[in-house]
């Protein structure tokens, strides 16, 4: 599937240019950007070379070696492709799913997930905030599901690209009419249903884990409607570093190995 790296590009830059318009000209907190952003793309562009480094041909690579070697459930299944690349992007949706409960739960494995919690704002860059070690980790368990599902490439392209742009859209500032924002919620995560997620509190950033698809908390017991404090009055991050860290790239990448002071 040739030009895979071009259509994600083309798409995450189109996604992102809207969401930060939009969070532009209808912001539900007044946030601020400069240091914070600097901070956030940069471990984007980290994350990018890294994982192109180790994974030359990513996710999309896996699923066409693994069809050309014969490997994997669906390539023995026969059934109608559509049926394939729909039942495969929803497994690969629960599966990030539960690997973000489990990188909540799991001590060593938070240690490099709260790199993207100590945001203290949450925007379009928040949702691309990871630091590299959780982004190789999460590429490998990708890698390792689509061999063995032997997800068709198609499948697996549509899921990338959803993903990245769902998380721009989960994390964004945006203020969303009331009715909107509940209707499009019985199907897919929305802003405010995500940023009780980035709570300060435990109680409430151990809740709402989906990217794309709302009903995976809700099965699982783990959805929060609102946060305590309301969208306006909660307070987002991680409270045992001092306020400002957080938008430093150094700081950011060290701080799987630092201790709260």
């Amino acid at each position: 599937m040739g030009g895979e790296a071009a259509i994600r590009l083309s798409v995450f830059l189109g996604v992102f240019a809207v969401m930060a318009l939009w969070e532009a000209r209808a912001p539900l907190r007044d946030i601020a950007r400069g240091r914070r952003w600097a901070a956030n793309l940069g471990l984007v562009a980290l994350d990018t070379l890294i994982v192109r480094l180790i994974f030359p041909a990513a996710a999309v690579g896996a699923a066409l070696d693994a069809a050309a070697m014969g490997w994997g459930l669906f390539n023995h299944l026969g059934w109608p492709g559509w049926v394939e690349v729909a039942l495969c992007f929803v497994i690969l949706d629960f599966a990030i799913w539960l690997q973000h409960v489990i990188f909540h739960h799991a001590p060593f494995l938070w240690r490099f997930h709260k790199v993207h919690h100590a945001d203290e704002a949450m925007d379009v860059t928040t949702g691309l905030r990871f630091h590299p070690a959780e982004i190789a980790a999460s590429m490998a368990i990708k890698i390792g599901l689509v061999y063995a599902l032997g997800a068709p490439a198609l499948a697996v392209l549509i899921f990338e690209v959803a993903l990245n742009a769902a998380a721009m859209w989960s994390h964004s500032n945006l203020r969303l009419p009331a009715r909107t924002e509940r209707l499009i919620r019985r199907a897919f995560v929305t802003p405010d249903m995500h940023r009780s997620h980035h709570s300060v509190l435990r109680r409430e950033h151990d809740t709402n884990f989906g990217f794309l698809f709302s009903f995976w908390d809700r099965i699982f017991g783990v959805y929060t409607e609102a946060p305590e404090g309301g969208h306006q009055g909660m307070r987002i991050g991680l409270s045992e570093w001092r306020h400002g860290q957080s938008a430093r790239l150094g700081w950011s990448l060290a701080l799987p190995f630092r201790r709260p002071k």
